[in-house]
């Protein structure tokens, strides 16, 4: 039975922390287990719960800081500090089933897998927008296709969610790679995968995740995704995946189109054409969702659907623009 160290990378969580720290001091892995909560300076009750918890605990619970407050740097400083052979990511966001650690310590010692970890599964949240929200991050056409969202089969992959790897892996990769504020497990994912090793995707591994409660937050959220892909793609050429060019593709005809569009009556159908069949395709998903779900998620769902998609896809445009003008100035 190999010590397992659960690393929560925490800055201002107070809503979500205790659900998530209640749920990993519950588990029932039968090997010695510590719990390290990496926080970035919160300014809200995050280190008092925190506190709380370490004093009511038999399992260890250690609250340390992060001055960079950023997830990566936090993960590595979780990583230098785990006493554990095995480590178990965990978000603050999260929930994971009372199987969680047994779960993953089981494929990873019986597979020769180098990351194991299951479904992005949302919580859906109590207001009609957040589980709304929790709907379409379900979908395919929401997220893509990538089969940690939706697939219900073991298999190897390209990434997971969170993940649980052995010690001696990530430290002889370099840890997390602290230049990416975003997309840094799929980059060290790509890494893993460049070195020979292996990724496993399986749904006997149970956690839950909460979403952004707003469409404001959701914006921001997957604005950031997009522009920090670019990074990923400027770092990792050869990691890129059609999938991910769809959105930005997307916006980029949708900008073009209409902008030309006074000019040239080519441009007024291509626009016309993109957005009827956008939406035609929106309509479609969510009139499926909306009839297995509940008719109160129809209006919204079109409109989510749109905020991920193109927040994405503009991120994704403003990071390539930004780092071509930057190129040129240097040049």
């Amino acid at each position: 039975m190999e010590m397992v160290t659960v690393i929560v990378p925490m800055y201002n969580e107070e809503c979500y922390i205790l659900g998530c720290l209640d749920a990993i001091l519950s588990q029932d892995y039968q090997g010695s287990m510590e719990v390290l909560v990496i926080d970035g300076g919160s300014t809200d009750d995050s280190r008092q719960i925190v506190h709380r918890v370490m004093g009511e605990s038999r399992i260890p619970v250690r609250l340390l800081y992060n001055p960079k407050r950023i997830i990566p740097a936090a993960l590595n400083i979780g990583l230098h500090a785990a006493r554990g052979d095995i480590i178990v990511r965990v978000d603050a966001h999260a929930v994971i089933e009372k199987d969680y650690v047994r779960k993953c310590v089981e494929y990873l010692q019986r597979s020769d897998a180098d990351n194991v970890g299951g479904l992005m599964r949302p919580v859906q949240n109590q207001t009609r927008i957040g589980h709304s929200i929790a709907l379409a991050m379900s979908c395919p056409f929401g997220v893509g296709t990538g089969k940690f969202h939706y697939s219900e089969r073991e298999e190897f992959v390209d990434t997971v969610y969170l993940g649980a790897f052995r010690k001696s892996t990530l430290l002889a990769l370099g840890g997390y790679d602290e230049t990416f504020l975003r997309n840094q497990d799929y980059e060290l994912n790509y890494r893993i995968r460049r070195a020979g090793g292996k990724i496993l995707l399986t749904p006997a591994i149970k956690s839950y995740y909460y979403p952004r409660s707003s469409l404001r937050k959701l914006w921001s959220q997957y604005f950031q995704y997009g522009f920090w892909k670019v990074q990923m793609l400027r770092k990792h050429p050869r990691s890129v995946r059609v999938r991910q060019l769809a959105a930005p593709l997307f916006v980029l005809v949708l900008l073009l189109s209409g902008a030309l569009s006074a000019i040239s009556s080519v441009a007024v159908w291509v626009f016309a054409l993109v957005v009827a069949g956008y939406l035609s395709l929106s309509l479609a998903f969510s009139f499926s969702i909306a009839a297995r779900r509940g008719w109160r998620y129809l209006p919204i769902l079109p409109v989510i659907f749109a905020c991920l998609h193109l927040s994405w896809g503009l991120g994704f445009l403003y990071s390539l623009t930004r780092f071509t003008f930057q190129w040129l100035v240097r040049r």
